[in-house]
């Protein structure tokens, strides 16, 4: 079945960097459009950055959009989240997701497009 492991997480002090990673195993990994979400402490989980299949279509939440990038390496079955200036509001852990998809170029932002999700990596981000 499909896997999916984040790793990278961390406590970071704000206008830091972070960068965090998910490694796919049991799936054919360049058949899958790939998304982060993020769940701060008792909030719903929400959207963060979606990529497609081949990579060249990406799609950000407002709040993340210029400091957070999103890129896949279809060889390595890995799916990355640069996130810069990092603010104490981006605190969450964060959430690996894959669904499959016929389409090269789609992406998805809703949590219920989604069925396969990793066990989340905690972002910290201090004042």
């Amino acid at each position: 079945q499909v896997q999916l492991v984040e790793s990278g997480g961390g406590l970071v002090q704000a206008g830091g960097s972070l960068r965090i990673s998910c490694a796919a195993s049991g799936l054919t990994f360049s058949n899958y459009v790939m998304a982060w979400f993020s769940q701060a402490p008792g909030k719903e989980r929400e959207f963060v950055a979606t990529i497609s299949r081949n990579g060249l279509s990406t799609y950000y939440a407002d709040s993340v959009k210029g400091r957070f990038t999103i890129s896949r390496d279809n060889a390595k079955n890995t799916v990355s989240l640069q996130m810069n200036s990092l603010k104490p509001e981006d605190t969450a852990i964060y959430y690996c997701a894959a669904r499959p998809s016929s389409s090269w170029s789609a992406y998805y932002t809703g949590t219920t497009a989604y069925k396969s999700w990793g066990q989340g990596t905690q972002v910290t981000v201090s004042s």
